[in-house]
C-alpha cells in the first residue's frame, strides 16, 4: 500500500484545514487507517484512527474539533480539522494497517497555524 498526503498550508488561528491521503496498491487489504502529527522538536504523535468497521478515535487535544473520514475502499483518508490552534502546527502523516500486520506510511504535509 502506497500512501499520498496532500492539504497542508497556513491559516490562522480559529481556521479549518482538509488533509487528503490516497492509497494506492493493496487498498482492500487495508484494515485502519491513522493521522499523525510531529511538532519540531517533539515526538511523532497519533491523532486519530478510522477502523475497517468504520469506528472512529480521536486524541483528546483534537477530539471535537478534527474529523477523520474515508467514503470506501477507493477514497482517499480525510482529515478536517476545524478550530485549529497554533499548536496544531506540526507535519502530518498518514498511515495505514493492512495485510498480515504491516504498516505504510505517506510522506508528510505541513501545517501552520499562525498569525
Amino acid at each position: 500500500v502506497q500512501l499520498q498526503a496532500s492539504g497542508g498550508g497556513l491559516v490562522q488561528p480559529g481556521g479549518s484545514l482538509r488533509l487528503s491521503c490516497a492509497a494506492s496498491g493493496g487498498i482492500f487489504s487495508i484494515k485502519s487507517m491513522y493521522w499523525y502529527r510531529q511538532a519540531p522538536g517533539k515526538e511523532r504523535e497519533w491523532v486519530a484512527e478510522l477502523t475497517s468497521g468504520r469506528t472512529t478515535y480521536y486524541a483528546e487535544p483534537v477530539k471535537g474539533r478534527f474529523t477523520i473520514s474515508r467514503d470506501n475502499a477507493k477514497s482517499p483518508l480525510y482529515l478536517q480539522m476545524n478550530n485549529l490552534k497554533p499548536e496544531d502546527t506540526a507535519v502530518y502523516y498518514c498511515s495505514a494497517l493492512w495485510g498480515s500486520s504491516m504498516h505504510s506510511w505517506g510522506q508528510g504535509t505541513q501545517v501552520t497555524v499562525s498569525n
